[in-house]
């Protein structure tokens, strides 16, 4: 079974990493948080969004970017970015059982030292002259197709 998981960096709204918590809770998905979130964890939008699921969601917070890269580093797992400035297709991608796939910012994606960091990069293409597609939606699009190829029963 893969031990996938979805790392939120900085998330700033509360709704989309609630929907995202549900989505990982239904699909046994661990979630880490990389503060500071740009809304308390304890928001009503983000529990009415994750709804009772919040209780059995993975979740773990880091209280920076460097406390997620150190425990990273000691558990050896492989870092995924979603982003708009990647080369690969989502779906071109070879995922390994135990990557950490990483969404950004909704306001602002992730740093360009953040980005250098990333052992791979993937881009969900789009009709041209859109942005961005919502984080919650590319997660879920993201995690599918690595659960996919890693053999999700």
């Amino acid at each position: 079974m893969p031990d996938l998981r979805i790392a939120l960096y900085q998330p700033d709204i509360a709704g989309n990493t609630g929907t995202m918590l549900r989505f990982a809770a239904c699909l046994g998905i661990g979630v880490d948080v990389i503060e500071p979130a740009g809304f308390d964890l304890s928001d009503r939008n983000l529990k009415r969004a994750g709804m009772d699921y919040l209780a059995t969601v993975a979740l773990t917070r880091h209280v920076s970017w460097t406390h997620f890269q150190a425990w990273r580093a000691e558990s050896g797992r492989r870092l995924v970015l979603a982003s708009t400035k990647a080369a690969v297709r989502y779906t071109d991608f070879a995922y390994r059982p135990n990557d950490i796939l990483l969404f950004g910012r909704e306001s602002a994606g992730v740093p360009d030292d953040v980005h250098a960091l990333a052992d791979g990069r993937v881009l969900i293409p789009m009709v041209e002259g859109q942005r961005s597609i919502n984080v919650a939606l590319s997660a879920a699009m993201i995690a599918g197709e690595a659960l996919r190829q890693t053999g999700f029963a």
